[in-house]
């Protein structure tokens, strides 16, 4: 029997594909073997759709979303995937469909995962999911200089690929708090591009400052002046009224408060990048560090325990994982979710981010290190590693000191507490209520 035609829109932007050298037939190959495996090794930041006939993979790197949608139309059903839901939602009303949209019916693919959809019509299958980035099977000795060695080797070698590509001479700025991830990747992105002969003028270090300045100012120059990098440093000035956090709900499409907070500074700093330098492409930061590392105060969110968190590898990646009963279809979880939160704000604003972080070989020597071990069940054990293994791998692989400074998040540190506690003073369920209300609920 003859199959009615599918449509596949595919309305990611091909400019928006980074994938340092491979060809996107090759990555789509890849997304398409057999071996879900296979796509592993697709380098850089992507988010690609691959067709064989009836099946369609979908898949993407954990720093950046993509969703899709799938309509019912006359000849068959139609997929329809991007990045942001209110594309799908223009996309439908154009073609005809926008009594078929509601946001929730929109999915998210989750991160490490290649998803797999048959287009056959009605009933539609569910998808499914093979998993392509997979914890280690075995755990690396409790060795911390033997951690930190190989975290920080994979860091430079991410950096190393990153560099090579992008194009040459384009100046580069990191957002840069003075903590430990962003640290790590500015001392990183210095000592690569002196390895490689080029001029560190190319580098900023880019500090928020609302309201004349908040903890993170203070921090980011005790940094450089440790390092001996104050040349880098530039404070990025800002009023209390450019945060705007129903502003971000908008641009992340999301209402998780943590995530609403750290779009709404992302923003303001990032529009000011803008103003300043009309030209400029290429931004780094430490997006993912404390997931990897499992930095995060456990006694903050009660759904969790210190047994969970050490014994779950890819918890604060993925969330509970596909399969879950708290797996949201509509946004997944963990930082698979909370990736709008960087990649939105730069793609309004024109920038290309990076986080060496995300990228697979991080997050996989971070999988191995056995937390469970090393922590013994002390909260403060446990949160005092991320420390430890990085300062140790700058320190053997490098020979260089980085500066430990106590956690603190973006949002908490970017200008005086009492500036911000009245930005940040909405409840929660208002960014929930607001994102209906962009959509027409």
């Amino acid at each position: 029997m003859k199959r009615p035609i599918a449509r596949v829109l595919d309305l990611v932007d091909p400019a928006s594909q980074h994938l340092h050298g491979m060809s996107r037939a090759e990555a789509e190959r890849r997304l398409l073997a057999d071996d879900p495996r296979a796509a592993l090794g697709i380098p850089g930041s992507w988010a690609l759709v691959a067709r064989d006939g009836e099946r369609v993979a979908l898949g993407r790197s954990l720093d950046r979303p993509l969703r899709y949608f799938l309509a019912k139309e006359e000849d068959g059903p139609m997929l329809v995937v991007a990045g942001r839901i209110d594309a799908i939602r223009e996309a439908l009303a154009r073609e005809g469909y926008e009594d078929q949209f509601h946001p929730t019916y929109t999915r998210m693919v989750p991160a490490h995962h290649v998803t797999l959809l048959r287009l056959v019509g009605c009933p539609d299958p569910n998808p499914t999911y093979r998993r392509f980035c997979t914890p280690p099977a075995t755990r690396l000795p409790p060795d911390l200089d033997l951690l930190g060695e190989r975290y920080v080797g994979a860091l430079l070698d991410e950096v190393a690929a990153w560099l090579d590509s992008v194009p040459p001479g384009a100046p580069l700025g990191v957002l840069f708090s003075g903590g430990l991830d962003s640290g790590a990747v500015l001392l990183a992105l210095y000592h690569q591009l002196l390895a490689l002969g080029e001029s560190p003028a190319r580098l900023k270090a880019f500090t928020l400052a609302v309201s004349g300045g908040g903890p993170d100012l203070e921090q980011a120059r005790r940094f450089v002046r440790r390092t001996e990098l104050e040349m880098l440093l530039e404070p990025v000035e800002v009023p209390p009224a450019a945060l705007d956090p129903l502003a971000a709900v908008a641009v992340i499409e999301d209402y998780k408060p943590l995530d609403v907070e750290c779009a709404t500074v992302a923003l303001a700093l990032l529009a000011e990048l803008r103003r300043r330098y009309p030209d400029w492409e290429w931004l780094a930061d430490g997006d993912g560090g404390d997931e990897n590392l499992k930095d995060y105060p456990i006694e903050e969110n009660r759904e969790l325990t210190i047994r969970s968190v050490v014994s779950n590898p890819m918890l604060y990646q993925e969330g509970w994982g596909v399969g879950a009963i708290k797996h949201s279809l509509t946004y997944t979880g963990g930082l698979s979710r909370g990736c709008v939160r960087g990649w939105a704000p730069a793609r309004r604003y024109g920038f290309r981010t990076f986080s060496p972080f995300t990228r697979p070989a991080l997050v996989g020597v971070a999988a191995a290190i056995p937390f469970a071990e090393l922590a013994a069940g002390d909260h403060e054990r446990l949160y005092a590693l991320k420390g430890e293994v990085l300062a140790r791998g700058f320190r053997r692989l490098l020979g260089v000191e980085l500066p430990v400074f106590p956690k603190r998040r973006f949002q908490a540190g970017a200008g005086p507490e009492e500036a911000l506690r009245a930005v940040f003073a909405l409840p929660p369920q208002r960014y929930r209520s607001h994102l209906l209300a962009l959509h027409g609920g």
